[in-house]
C-alpha cells in the first residue's frame, strides 16, 4: 500500500477511534487495517495509536501528525476531485439525507442505476423523517417533502409536486361510516402526522370552501409508513403522501376518503448547501434522480 493510502487509513482510524469502523468505512477488513497501521509506524519509527480493549486513541505524536497531514490528505483528495471534474467524470462521496419512507421504497433503484453508472462515486445516504441542518451536518443535498421552502441559508431545486390523498382501510369505513364532508371527520378517529408536540391540521378545500380538521385520535407518528400500516390496521383515517400508499390503493386494502376535497401542494424538492457552484458529483446525482423522478414514479 503507498504511502498515501496509508495516510487515507491512518486518518480514518484516528476518526472512528477505531479498526474495525475504519475497515467498514474504507471497505477493508480489519486485519489489513492493522497491518496499514502497523506499517506507518515502522515506517516513521513513532506510535501513533494505543490500543486497548475498548477503543483506539492517538498518542501525542499520533495528534501532532494527524493535525499535520489531515490538510495535506484533504488538498490531495481535492485536487483529484477537481482534476476529473475537469475532465467530465464525477467522482467522490455523495453524502445525502432523505425521507424515510421517500428513501426505502423510491430510492433504492435510483442508487443502484446511479452507481452503476457513475462506478467512481459513492453515496452516503442518511434516513430521517427529521428536519435536519444540511450545512451545520455537512451534507452535500437533502432531499425533502415539504411545503414552499422557508430557509434561507440553503438554495432548493424543485422536483414535482406530490399529491396526498386521505385514505382508510374498507373494514374501518364499514364500522365507522364514509365520511361525505369534511365535518364529519369529527366522529372519526385520525391519525395524524406530527414532528412536534403541535396537532396537524388538515385543510381542505373544494372549489371555494375551505375546511380546517385538527386531525385527533389514539395515534400519531412523524412516520408515513406507520400511519399507512395503522390504517391498514383499521385504526383511521390518515392524511399521506400517494406514494407510500398506492400500493395499499392498487390492491384495494386502502380506500381514498373525501376525493373531492383537495390539500394544499407540498413538493419533492433538493435542498443544498450555499454553493458557489454545485459540485459535478452533486449535479450529476441532481440531474439523474430528477430524470427518474419525471419518467416514471408515480408521483
Amino acid at each position: 500500500m503507498g504511502e498515501l493510502e496509508s495516510l487515507r487509513v491512518f486518518l480514518a482510524v484516528a476518526e472512528q477511534s477505531s479498526f474495525t469502523g475504519a475497515a467498514r468505512q474504507l471497505g477493508m477488513t480489519p486485519a489489513s487495517v492493522t497491518r496499514t497501521i502497523t506499517g506507518l509506524e515502522g515506517q516513521l519509527g513513532v506510535q501513533l495509536l494505543v490500543r486497548t480493549t475498548r477503543q483506539v486513541s492517538l498518542t501525542s505524536a499520533g495528534a501532532v501528525y494527524a493535525a499535520q497531514v489531515a490538510p495535506l490528505s484533504q488538498g490531495l483528495a481535492r485536487a483529484a476531485e477537481e482534476t476529473r471534474e475537469a475532465q467530465g467524470i464525477a467522482s467522490g462521496t455523495i453524502r445525502i439525507s432523505a425521507p424515510l419512507s421517500l428513501g426505502l421504497k423510491v430510492l433504492p433503484p435510483v442508487l443502484s442505476q446511479f452507481v452503476t453508472l457513475y462506478p467512481q462515486t459513492h453515496v452516503s445516504l442518511t434516513l430521517s423523517d427529521g428536519l435536519v441542518d444540511i450545512v451545520e451536518e455537512g451534507y452535500d443535498l437533502a432531499i425533502r417533502i415539504s411545503g414552499p421552502p422557508a430557509d434561507k441559508s440553503t438554495i432548493w431545486r424543485k422536483i414535482c409536486q406530490m399529491q396526498r390523498i386521505l385514505v382508510a382501510a374498507p373494514a374501518y369505513l364499514v364500522l365507522r361510516g364514509m365520511p361525505e364532508s369534511p365535518d364529519d371527520l369529527a366522529e372519526h378517529a385520525c391519525l395524524s402526522y406530527r414532528s412536534d408536540a403541535r396537532e396537524e391540521v388538515w385543510e381542505l378545500s373544494k372549489g371555494v370552501s375551505q375546511r380546517n380538521h385538527k386531525a385527533r385520535g389514539g395515534f400519531s407518528s412523524n412516520n408515513g409508513d406507520l400511519l399507512a400500516r395503522l390504517a391498514l390496521n383499521g385504526e383511521g383515517i390518515t392524511l399521506l403522501p400517494r406514494f407510500i400508499v398506492d400500493e395499499y390503493l392498487a390492491t384495494g386494502r386502502l380506500v381514498e376518503v373525501l376525493q373531492d376535497w383537495a390539500t394544499p401542494q407540498i413538493w419533492l424538492t433538493l435542498y443544498y448547501p450555499p454553493y458557489e457552484r454545485l459540485p459535478l458529483r452533486v449535479a450529476t446525482f441532481s440531474d439523474f434522480f430528477e430524470t427518474y423522478v419525471k419518467e416514471g414514479s408515480g408521483f
